[in-house]
């Protein structure tokens, strides 16, 4: 019986990580096995991916070394950054550049950089549409993964570039569900105006990356874009309402003021709603629903993941 591949995961306790551990440990095929980095090894998280099967080992992002351990021997390596963890784009551009280092010098066949546009493509710094951040950046957790393909691409490391949408999640653990207004209805406030925003379910994201390792060679030096639905904030609203049996509407507002609202990163997402607006033609024109259904056959549809989901999203 030949060996199993493995395929060493980064930040398998997260959202993304998490759902290609969990997806690679469901197939029964078995062609393939989880190494899941983390560096809470001890975590409930962790002892539950043990549990599942998956080999557990401790690194860090910033250990180049640490990293080279966790690749040595694996087939495939998932790698993934956590800019929420820390908001620095420069930080986040050095995690990168460590595990393009790290997949190289340990013999990598095949690398998925969960990646996202470079958003100074259409808004550079000198464009007053869109407020620089930090005097280098429009929308740092995507300008520093965009601007961080090359460190892979150089290392020479067969990499498929993974581009994933908004997690439907952040309905529920990251404030944008809807909130009550002064009348008692319940709104979604985006700067959006009317265009399609591409979603999917976090765990989803994992089931697409390993149909990805799946196909292997004919999908290294693409970038694919995954997407569970392209809904208006209005059609968000509208489905919202049916699952939650309460009134939910959108409160449509401008970029600058969606910006000013002052919670921790809102000049960043009111810049990256703004993007998803204005360049939704490119954005939306790479994430495609039927190659996300062809990788992963269990995706689901926004209305599918209401089913699971809806009694977990804060209504106060």
């Amino acid at each position: 019986m030949a060996a199993k591949k493995i395929i060493t995961v980064i930040g398998a306790t997260g959202a993304q990580g998490g759902g290609v551990a969990r997806a690679i440990l469901a197939d029964t095929s078995g062609e393939f096995s989880v190494r899941a980095v983390t560096r809470k090894p001890h975590s409930e998280k962790a002892l539950a991916l043990k549990e599942a099967g998956a080999e557990v080992v401790n690194a860090d992002l910033e250990d180049v070394d640490g990293l080279r351990h966790a690749f040595e021997g694996a087939h495939g390596a998932y790698c993934v950054t956590n800019y929420w963890e820390h908001f620095t784009g420069d930080k986040e551009m050095a995690h990168a550049h460590n595990m393009a280092k790290a997949a190289k010098q340990a013999g990598v066949k095949h690398a998925i950089w969960s990646t996202l546009e470079d958003v100074r493509k259409w808004y550079p710094l000198s464009d007053n549409r869109m407020p620089t951040i930090e005097g280098k950046w429009k929308c740092p957790h995507f300008d520093a993964k965009g601007a961080s393909d090359h460190f892979f691409v150089e290392s020479g490391v067969p990499t498929t570039f993974l581009l994933a949408s908004f997690y439907w999640e952040n309905f529920i653990y990251f404030g944008a569900g809807p909130k009550p207004m002064p009348d008692g209805t319940l709104a979604l406030t985006f700067n959006m105006g009317d265009s399609r925003m591409d979603g999917i379910a976090a765990g989803d994201i994992g089931g697409c990356a390993f149909g990805i390792f799946k196909q292997g060679a004919a999908l290294t030096g693409k970038h694919i874009g995954i997407s569970g639905g392209k809904l208006t904030i209005g059609e968000y609203a509208d489905a919202m309402s049916k699952a939650l049996g309460r009134t939910v509407v959108y409160n449509k507002v401008s970029s600058d003021t969606y910006r000013g609202f002052g919670f921790p990163g809102a000049v960043e997402l009111g810049n990256m709603f703004q993007f998803y607006d204005e360049q939704v033609k490119d954005v939306g024109g790479i994430r495609d629903i039927a190659k996300s259904k062809e990788l992963n056959p269990q995706l689901m549809n926004f209305e599918q993941w209401l089913a699971v989901n809806a009694k977990k999203i804060p209504l106060e």
